[in-house]
């Protein structure tokens, strides 16, 4: 995979979907044609999955019709699952793209728990990136389970 470079820093999306830095080894749900789903790690957060683009572009302007449509599918099911699994009060669902070495087209989707305290709601979420992460086999086997239920749903709905 060839990387991107933007103001001289390397794309870690990039790094993480070739395998030369992955998010969290084993956090892995999905491989589509266009989009890969991965859970975010270090996160205080059981449920903040990352789904992103497998090439390198930095502007929803850049996604093809094929990107687009998959990608819409994707957060159908991914926000389903979710509820299903977790309960979740809603989801959230954010494509910003603009942090340091972040410069890569990613969507945020994140399943909000009933009881997250207001400190934490709205955009005001990413400070859960910040505390004590779930330890990572909890992370893992959680993800193993999201993979049976996300590849089963995905076929059975083509």
């Amino acid at each position: 995979m060839k990387y991107a470079i933007k103001n001289g820093m390397r794309c870690l999306s990039c790094d993480s979907l070739s395998g030369k830095t992955p998010i969290l080894m084993g956090s892995r749900i999905y491989d589509g044609n266009y989009w890969v789903i991965e859970h975010a790690y270090p996160v205080r957060l059981k449920g903040w999955l990352v789904i992103v683009l497998k090439r390198h572009a930095e502007a929803l302007h850049e996604l093809t019709k094929e990107e687009f449509e998959e990608l819409a599918a994707l957060q159908e099911k991914v926000t389903k699952t979710l509820f299903a699994v977790l309960g979740v009060e809603k989801e959230y669902s954010l494509c910003l793209a603009e942090g340091n070495y972040f410069h890569h087209i990613h969507f945020h989707q994140i399943g909000i728990p009933k009881n997250l305290p207001d400190k934490y709601k709205g955009p005001k979420v990413f400070g859960l990136m910040h505390e004590k992460p779930i330890a990572e086999k909890e992370i893992i086997a959680f993800c193993r389970k999201l993979q049976k239920i996300i590849a089963e749903n995905i076929v059975s709905n083509k």
